[in-house]
């Protein structure tokens, strides 16, 4: 079979799996290796160490599968409208974790993909990848044709926005590459205004100290005031940069049934995030994108958002106060001090 056709009936099996976006590029190195180290250098990346790690692996897919020729770029749509969102009311989960795991879905496609392609061709063998290995994947998938980054630093795509999960497969198959992607964000600077913490320090330059995704994900320690008072009513993530780009003003709907809305693993109200088990962490949240944040993380973000906004009640709040996790403690102490402050009432049926 010729790299063409090879090409020609990957895509297609790709869009037979329920990806929305395929495309492929010739392995070789990142060109952006000086940038990342820069960027590591400056710390911007704050505590999440582990980008730290598998450096140069991270800028040569060659050097993470022996042989690799192409890289094949996947998008899956995860977008639902506001109508969907699952948590308590008052409250905001980013869009990528209303469902099931996005790691867990874009893999199991992954490996049908790759399980699909060596039937055709014994060469088109090698290893999936998300964005829990390391692969820049949104360098790919702009070399790959999938969109272009954007000012916010995420992968845009012309007919589906931004609300796109990425994956890889690193393949020692010779496949036929695509034109990269061709920026078409102009002069427009939305997502860089709309930051309400100044994270977007330059045109796709993200300071992730400064992110209320990274605060609400990836930090485990305790938030400055400055933040605890800027993370507002966000529980997981943030989406405030996708949601003010014009190229998501139409973004069509996901049809992946497993990215429906767990409407049934959040409480009502963030009384019972306040005061959750582990256990119980774990039986409702063990299987989304949430588990990243553990049942220690949620609660914390669970008290900010209690002090921020008057949602959930005193008394779970002070009951929090003394909570083993002492992260946890602290954030309510924090939440119990500001109501007090601003005088901000109880309510309880948030």
């Amino acid at each position: 079979m010729t790299p063409a056709e090879l090409s020609r009936r990957i895509k297609a099996e790709a869009l037979d799996l329920g990806f929305d976006l395929v495309g492929i590029a010739r392995a070789e190195a990142v060109d952006e290796a000086d940038l990342l180290a820069e960027w590591l250098s400056r710390g911007r990346h704050g505590t999440m160490r582990w980008m730290e790690s598998w450096r140069e692996k991270r800028v040569d897919p060659r050097l993470l599968v022996d042989g690799c020729r192409s890289v094949v770029s996947v998008g899956l749509l995860y977008f639902r409208p506001e109508r969907d969102a699952p948590q308590p009311r008052g409250t905001k989960v980013a869009r990528y974790a209303w469902g099931e795991d996005y790691h867990r879905v874009l893999k199991d496609k992954l490996h049908a993909l790759l399980a699909r392609g060596r039937a055709l061709d014994p060469a088109f063998d090698g290893r999936a990848f998300t964005d829990s290995g390391p692969v820049m994947e949104r360098w790919w998938a702009e070399r790959a044709g999938l969109g272009w980054r954007g000012k916010n630093t995420l992968l845009l795509n012309q007919r589906l926005g931004s609300f796109l999960f990425l994956g890889e497969l690193l393949v020692r198959a010779e496949l036929d590459p695509d034109a990269a992607g061709v920026d078409h964000c102009g002069t427009c600077t939305r997502c860089i205004e709309a930051c309400p913490t100044g994270a977007i320090v330059a045109p796709r330059e993200l300071d992730a100290r400064r992110c209320i995704s990274y605060w609400t994900i990836e930090h485990r320690g305790e938030l400055s005031p400055e933040e605890e008072e800027s993370v507002g009513a966000w529980l997981f993530g943030c989406d405030i940069c996708q949601d003010v780009c014009p190229w998501n003003r139409d973004a069509p709907e996901t049809a992946e049934e497993r990215f429906r809305p767990r409407a049934a693993a959040w409480p009502s109200s963030l009384d019972d995030l306040l005061t959750m088990s582990d256990e119980e962490f774990d039986a409702r949240f063990g299987e989304s994108a949430i588990e990243r944040t553990r049942r220690g993380g949620l609660a914390r973000n669970a008290a900010t958002v209690a002090g921020n906004t008057g949602g959930g009640s005193m008394e779970a709040l002070e009951t929090a106060t003394a909570d083993a996790d002492p992260i946890v403690a602290a954030a309510a102490r924090h939440a119990l001090a500001r109501r007090e402050r601003a005088a901000i009432p109880s309510r309880t049926a948030s």
